[in-house]
């Protein structure tokens, strides 16, 4: 089992919930954060500090956003198991759900 990053998440970045997280599993997409499948410890250090509750446990994921569990899963499928996102940095790309939504707006 382990933590989902949805839709609230495109477009913002946050990052209060790489900071949280002990193991360093959520990596920076382009447009979004994703949290490795693999990697993550299900600690749920992240999921509260999630300024727009964009994080669920994989099972609670609302049904609008459920895609965003092969969103996360698939954003690792050519990056495999790099062991941390801070030797990685920002990468490059998004997943392909991601990628074709438009811009999303969020209240400042």
């Amino acid at each position: 089992m382990t933590y989902v990053i949805a839709q609230p998440c495109v477009d913002l970045k946050d990052l209060a919930c790489v900071e949280e997280c002990p193991v360093d599993c959520i990596y920076e997409g382009k447009r979004m954060l994703y949290i490795h499948p693999d990697e993550c410890v299900d600690c749920g250090a992240c999921e509260p500090v999630c300024p727009v509750e964009a994080i669920f446990y994989e099972d609670d994921v609302p049904e609008e956003w459920k895609a965003y569990y092969d969103a996360n899963v698939g954003f690792f499928d050519d990056l495999g198991s790099p062991g941390g996102a801070a030797k990685l940095g920002p990468i490059d790309k998004d997943h392909d759900l991601v990628s074709a939504l438009p811009p999303q707006e969020h209240d400042e």
